[in-house]
């Protein structure tokens, strides 16, 4: 008779969820109950072939949130999900620009994010911070607008500056200005580099955004010198292993480079990315992290100490999270 596998409860591992885009954090039956009441099909979530198809499909999703009433259910469900994941810290990446017809302005739709999330964290017991998002694709006047918003709720629920969507042909050069004015405001520069373009990205993200932290990040294991350079600076990459797949960053997996990166002493944070299009929510990725991309107990519980440690999450937060960290790696796994 085979030994029972060993393992601990990676729901009791505290965790931060850094990449984490609001609206596809939406439940499936909630997606397809506020479409209903929207008078519109449920958006599809699947079938889509490449990342150009996946950006219209989050179109879709977003498009059902036109009414007050379901931008507060998708919040509260959403910080209610990462609770029940073990994620004590949360930092959403939001799009105020896209909610500028119903609040009248970029600062107004922010304020009522801000206002949304912390009365759901205050519910659910989750610290929240907000990463405001530049559309890489929409220009360089709306990103300074949005950085100007974000710059001022710096410190009032507001943590970093993000930059999204398609890289092709959207080098992060481009951003330089308003990532320039976030900083100036005590914000973290959270770019996303290296998903769909390689080294080159990451390393602007690095030297022309000064990124604190890098969303994705994975292709900068093609260039040894990048790597490296991300080890000696502690920038942390927030990887997402399910969303590389599906979106074809990574073939395999057991390929994934998040193995090889924490070798290399590159931190790493574990997250989900877009859960209703993908699939897995955090506990699900982390769960991805062990038994398919192969990372040891001693290796997750690192990267749930980078995913609160690296961030602006209250000292509080971070003194709690570490405690029972510290105490989830030092425990007798349980037989499964």
């Amino acid at each position: 008779m085979n030994a029972p596998t060993m393992t601990r409860d990676l729901r009791a591992l505290p965790k931060g969820h850094l990449h984490l885009h609001l609206e596809a954090a939406i439940r499936p039956d909630t997606l397809a109950e506020l479409a209903r009441a929207s008078g519109v099909d449920t958006p599809p979530t699947r079938g889509y072939a490449d990342f150009t198809g996946f950006v219209g499909m989050y179109g879709g999703i977003a498009a059902v949130l036109g009414a007050e009433a379901h931008l507060e259910r998708l919040v509260d469900e959403a910080v209610a999900d990462a609770a029940a994941d073990g994620a004590v810290y949360v930092e959403f990446g939001v799009s105020p620009h896209a909610y500028v017809d119903r609040y009248g302005s970029v600062l107004a739709a922010l304020d009522r994010h801000i206002e949304l999330t912390r009365e759901a964290g205050t519910r659910h017991g989750v610290s929240i911070g907000l990463m405001v998002t530049v559309d890489r694709t929409l220009g360089h006047d709306l990103a300074m607008e949005v950085a100007r918003a974000a710059s001022r709720r710096a410190g009032a629920g507001v943590v970093s500056l993000g930059l999204a969507n398609e890289e092709r042909g959207f080098p992060a050069a481009d951003f330089a200005e308003p990532f320039a004015l976030a900083k100036a405001a005590g914000l973290q520069s959270t770019p996303h580099a290296g998903e769909l373009v390689g080294p080159q990205s990451v390393w602007e993200a690095i030297d022309v955004l000064h990124a604190d932290r890098v969303m994705h990040g994975v292709r900068s294991i093609e260039d040894p010198r990048l790597v490296a350079e991300l080890a000696q600076r502690g920038i942390p990459l927030d990887v997402c292993p399910t969303s590389n797949l599906l979106l074809h960053v990574v073939d395999d997996l057991a390929q994934h480079p998040l193995p090889s990166l924490l070798a290399a002493g590159v931190r790493c944070s574990i997250n989900a990315d877009d859960p209703v299009l993908f699939g897995p929510g955090i506990l699900e990725d982390y769960q991805v992290a062990r038994s398919e991309v192969g990372l040891t107990d001693e290796q997750l519980a690192e990267c749930a100490w980078t995913s609160i440690e690296t961030t602006l999450a209250p000292e509080d937060v971070k003194r709690a999270a570490k405690k029972g960290i510290d105490a989830w790696i030092g425990t007798t796994e349980e037989p499964r």
